[in-house]
Order: structure tokens, then C-alpha cells, then sequence
């Protein structure tokens, strides 16, 4: 299982190392809703919570399906601007006028990635063109409640007034704890690009992956890169360019942007925060046991990043309701997730702090 990136005739000078200030700032926002993917950032994230105004609290949870999972291609809309070689912008401004550029179906199917399982490294119908999808997005968008659904409604009702909401909202963000974590960040991130355009310059293509993570190769036979993950994608550079951006916030989650005619982006964590110790050896036997199964990894894959029905999980990995059911009650008896009930459905969500305890390795490999 990986994510490779067909890189066929892709000259050098269309490589680049750019930091991306809303990249970062969609990190930022996924670290505050999940304080448990990133251990050496609870610090942090328990001080800007404590400092956040209520109205910005609230609005944060308003739409933290853009970024709660992991976070939305809408933070990084350089790679959705036809060409397919623009970069990030200086600043956070410059960033947020490239999300102006996208169409309101790219805004629109980027928004509802979570929620509406559109075709991701193929081409598909917009929410906004098929009303089967469109009803499809809003049933999927009710079994993450009320909240969601209104928002997902708003959004497919009027864009634009979305697009606005997200503008303010970055903006609003950026006063509130943003710009002072950008003021300390960038010099780190900028010092890292430099380094990484100097191994492109130097030692070619293969020397600046292998740099980025051991996770990340190039197959020069083949002319593609090959990023090791438990999720499987395809993507090509085309006649278009290639973008690594990295980001201080981002451990352990090594995520590739390949979404159908967007640029590929690689975006990277620079630094690793230590974890927690394992659990007792009888406690690591069972939950281990419990998640041999390859089905049960690629299920944990998705109850890692967020909240799933037993019918999502079935539809998602072709499965009938019975089956993920019983590979979720394995799961459930090793005390690897937990569940919470919303109306008529049963949400299941892995376990972070619990699943941290069985090592780095298997964390960072299901996060990645």
C-alpha cells in the first residue's frame, strides 16, 4: 500500500521547497482538535484553548471537519490553481487570495472531502452539478450530526458566503494565536527549505526525499515517487510541477496531496517529538493480537483521523455491516476504540492515547 506519484518528464526547476503560512495554519487548527495526534504539542494546544475567545471557539467547531480528520486541500490552494505550478504564498494574506482562484466546484468538492467521499485521485461529479451526490454528501454529513449538516447545507447553498466564512475565520485565527506561532515557526520551516533546495540543487531528486522521510522514495526506473503509507493513491505531475512544503506542526503525519488535476504536494514534518512508553507486556499482547488482521489495521486507519459508522466503514472498504462489525468488536474488546452514540447512529473512533502506548512505530505508521 502506498501513494506514488508519476514524476514522468518533470524537469528540476519545477521542483520546489516553499513553507505555506495557511498550510500551517490548517495544521495548527488539527492539532487544537486533536491534541492526541501530536503528544509534544499539548503544551501549546492547552495554552491557545485557554486564550481563545468563545465566539472563536465556537466557529472553530463549526466546520472542524476541514481539518479534525486531517485537514482539507482547501489549506493549500496553490496546488489547485490551473497551471499547476503556482506556489505558496509569502504570507498568510497571499495564501488566502489563491483559495479566490479556485473554481466553486474545486472549493466545494475540496470542503465535503470528508464527508461526501467524492473520487479523490480520479475525476468525478461535483456535489454542486449531481443531485445524487448532493444528497449523498448531506446523508453522510447527518451521521456526524446536526452541526455538520448545517454547515455542509450552507456551503452547497451558497459558496461564495462559505468562502468568505473561511477568509474571516483564517483572519480571525491569525490575531488570535497564529501569528505569534507563524512569528516563532517560519524561521524553522524557511531554514529547512533552504536546506532541502541545496540537496535538490546538489544531489538531485532521490537526495532531497530521502531527506524529507524514510518513508518517502524515488523509483527512477519508473520515474515515480513512492510514499509508504496505509492508504493507497496515485497522482502524476503531468506537465505541471511538484511541491514539498513542510511544517513544524505536522508530526507525525506525512500526507500527500493527490487529488485528481491538482499539484502534488508532499507535506512533510520537520522534527520528531518523543511518545509515551508501551503498555505491560499482557496489555500489548492482546491489543497486538487484536490488530494483526490487515482488515483491522486499514480500519484503524480511518478511526484514527475521525469518528466512522459501522455503514461508512463497510461502504469505504467493501465490506458487508456483519463483517466490520465483528472486526470492530475485536478491536473494541482490546480496548483500541471507543464509541459514542449520535441519534440513530454508533460512532467508533480509535483509541489515540491508548494506541500511542503500543509504540511510536505503529502510531506514526497509522497517522502517516
Amino acid at each position: 500500500m502506498s501513494v506514488r506519484i508519476d514524476i514522468t518528464g518533470l524537469r528540476p526547476e519545477r521542483v520546489a521547497v516553499v513553507p505555506s503560512p495557511l498550510a500551517e495554519l490548517g495544521m495548527a487548527l488539527h492539532a487544537l482538535s486533536e491534541p492526541g495526534h501530536h503528544p509534544g504539542l499539548q503544551g501549546w494546544a492547552t495554552g491557545v484553548t485557554a486564550r481563545l475567545d468563545s465566539h472563536l471557539a465556537d466557529r472553530m467547531c463549526e466546520a472542524d471537519f476541514l481539518w479534525r480528520t486531517t485537514f482539507s486541500d482547501l489549506f493549500m490552494p496553490f496546488a489547485g490553481v490551473p497551471g499547476r505550478s503556482t506556489l505558496p504564498g509569502a504570507t498568510l494574506a497571499d495564501d488566502l487570495d489563491l483559495l479566490d482562484k479556485l473554481t466553486d466546484e474545486q472549493f466545494v468538492d475540496a470542503a465535503l472531502e470528508f464527508t461526501c467521499a467524492l473520487p479523490y485521485s480520479t475525476g468525478g461529479v461535483s456535489a454542486l452539478d449531481d443531485p445524487e451526490v448532493r444528497r449523498r454528501a448531506l446523508d453522510l454529513a447527518a451521521a456526524r450530526g446536526p452541526q455538520q449538516l448545517r454547515f455542509s447545507e450552507r456551503l452547497l447553498a451558497d459558496p461564495p458566503r462559505i468562502r468568505d466564512w473561511l477568509r474571516q475565520f483564517a483572519r480571525d485565527c491569525d490575531e488570535a494565536f497564529f501569528a505569534e506561532a507563524w512569528s516563532r515557526l517560519h524561521h524553522q520551516l524557511a531554514a529547512d527549505a533552504r536546506h532541502k533546495t541545496d540537496l535538490l540543487r546538489h544531489k538531485g531528486l532521490a537526495e532531497a526525499l530521502a531527506a524529507v522521510s524514510p518513508a518517502v522514495s524515488l523509483d527512477e526506473g519508473n520515474a515515480r515517487i513512492i510514499v509508504d503509507k496505509l492508504g493507497d493513491g496515485r497522482s502524476a505531475t503531468a506537465d505541471g510541477g511538484l511541491l514539498l512544503v513542510p511544517t513544524s506542526l505536522g508530526w507525525p503525519h506525512l500526507m500527500v496531496l493527490h487529488r485528481h488535476a491538482w499539484q502534488p504536494v508532499l507535506h512533510y514534518p520537520v522534527g520528531s517529538p518523543e511518545l509515551a512508553s508501551p503498555p505491560s507486556v499482557e496489555q500489548l499482547t492482546m491489543r497486538m493480537t487484536a490488530l494483526s488482521h490487515p482488515v483491522r489495521m486499514r480500519i484503524c486507519r480511518y478511526l484514527a483521523r475521525s469518528a466512522y459508522t459501522t455503514g461508512e466503514l463497510a461502504q469505504v472498504h467493501g465490506m458487508t455491516a456483519p463483517e466490520i462489525s465483528r472486526h470492530l468488536g475485536v478491536l473494541k474488546k482490546a480496548g483500541l476504540i471507543t464509541t459514542r452514540r449520535r441519534g440513530r447512529y454508533v460512532l467508533y473512533q480509535l483509541d489515540v492515547t491508548v494506541v500511542a502506548r503500543l509504540g511510536s512505530d505503529f502510531l506514526e505508521g497509522i497517522l502517516r
